[in-house]
């Protein structure tokens, strides 16, 4: 993920300073965003991701088509409603 974030940045031509700074995180911030880091919060990737042209809207997406959670979700309703599965 984090080699997209760096590539996306830079086809944008947006230095590591200037996402930092729309970020309002740290160079180092920003690095560690593109090595993929797992220390680093959920909300400063996100952050990275939308100084760099509102990209943060794709994490939005990250389940909007999970039909399977869906039908899970809908039995399960089902069975609060219908306990005997009439």
């Amino acid at each position: 993920m984090g080699e997209q974030i760096r590539l996306a940045r830079m086809r944008r031509k947006i230095s590591v300073a200037l996402a930092a700074e729309r970020a309002g995180v740290s160079r180092a911030s920003v690095w560690a965003v593109e090595k993929g880091s797992a220390a680093v919060a959920i909300g400063i990737y996100a952050a990275v991701l939308h100084a760099i042209s509102g990209m943060d809207t794709d994490l939005l997406r990250v389940a909007a088509d999970d039909e399977l959670g869906q039908k899970l979700h809908d039995i399960e309703l089902l069975k609060k409603y219908h306990p005997e599965g009439k």
